[in-house]
């Protein structure tokens, strides 16, 4: 019986390492693009903490569900003799209007460093990574400012073997059943530049890009054609002050995995001051999402979407959601809402 499973094991792998994209897809990756591109960490002048938990193609037995914490922040803090014009909340006015971007300057050279915790379950598999970060900034003229960064850390891959289903045409081995957990440990490195400046950003990231060969190994049990492959992203974004108090954020990013298809995310995010915000987004052949936000202070921030898909998951499932709660830390100067990542 094992000749009958281990081929179908086979296809399981090679579909996992060759056709679908091993890192977790986010929705609002606008709010926190440091999960994405570690040349993010340090960019703003306090801690920021963003905790996520992500439910996909709710129900779809095994779907997938992802929970992050993030942490990052500069090494340094600038020190502030007073709060900014964005920390005061004058009613009728808007902190963050025309006048103050006009007087907005780059960067000062600074470095930043960060902690990412990920866990990532589909099914029986499931991802635990964990990795620190270290990103230095740069200002390049008077507006713009340029970023890169490196992170590195460890993935466990777990394999629940006792719940692999073959159907109920086959009869299971009991050795393949009675496996249990099957861990699969390695180094990971991601790498990111970023380019930002009062209007724009452009950045660019590269994630395990350190392929390696996805193994599980047991006594009565070994899987080893799975292969942990690179994944490329390119995002970008522009700031339009539509009125003194009300801006759109156009952005967009480009996902590559080889060798899969070119994935494309359209998104726009309309803010009101620097208090709440809605937005939409676009998945190229995948599906559509709305999101919202609120900054309840200038220590605390959340935001919620939901997804549904427009492929033929939408007969099975019942959308997708995400929260992702946030919380600055050491915020001396007093914002509302990021500087440098609106």
């Amino acid at each position: 019986m094992k000749g009958k499973l281990y081929p179908m094991l086979f296809g399981i792998f090679c579909c996992f390492s060759t056709y679908g994209q091993q890192r977790p897809h986010y929705t609002q990756y606008i709010l926190n693009n440091y999960i994405i591109n570690p040349a993010v960490a340090g960019i703003e002048n306090y801690t920021d903490v963003k905790i996520s938990h992500r439910h996909q193609w709710v129900g779809l037995d095994g779907a997938p569900v992802t929970t992050y914490l993030t942490i990052q922040g500069p090494l340094k803090k600038s020190d502030y003799s007073r709060a900014s014009a964005t920390g005061v909340h004058t009613t009728g006015s808007n902190p963050r209007g025309t006048a103050y971007w006009q007087d907005y300057t780059k960067a000062d050279p600074h470095a930043g460093v960060g902690l990412t915790i990920i866990n990532d379950r589909t099914g029986p598999l499931n991802r635990f990574a964990a990795y620190g970060t270290y990103a230095y900034h740069l200002g390049i003229n008077e507006r713009t400012s340029v970023a890169a960064g490196v992170s590195a850390g460890v993935q466990n891959m777990t394999l629940n073997a006792s719940k692999l289903d073959f159907g109920t045409q086959f009869s299971v081995d009991p050795a393949v059943s009675g496996s249990g957990y099957l861990n699969k440990l390695s180094p990971d490195i991601n790498i990111g530049v970023w380019l930002y400046s009062a209007d724009y950003f452009m950045g660019l990231a590269a994630q395990q890009i350190v392929p390696s060969k996805l193994k599980f190994s047991a006594d009565t049990l070994t899987l080893s054609n799975g292969k942990l492959i690179p994944h490329l992203f390119f995002t970008a974004g522009y700031r339009l002050q539509l009125t003194d108090d009300i801006s759109l954020l156009p952005s967009t990013m480009l996902r590559y995995v080889a060798p899969a298809p070119l994935g494309i995310d359209v998104n726009a995010k309309l803010q009101y001051q620097d208090l709440l915000w809605v937005g939409a987004s676009y998945r190229y052949k995948d599906g559509y999402a709305g999101m919202v936000g609120l900054n309840i202070s200038n220590a605390l921030n959340v935001g919620y979407s939901y997804d549904v898909t427009t492929s033929r998951l939408n007969t099975v499932s019942r959308g997708t959601h995400e929260i992702v709660i946030g919380f600055l830390l050491g915020n001396r100067y007093g914002d509302w809402c990021p500087r440098n990542l609106w």
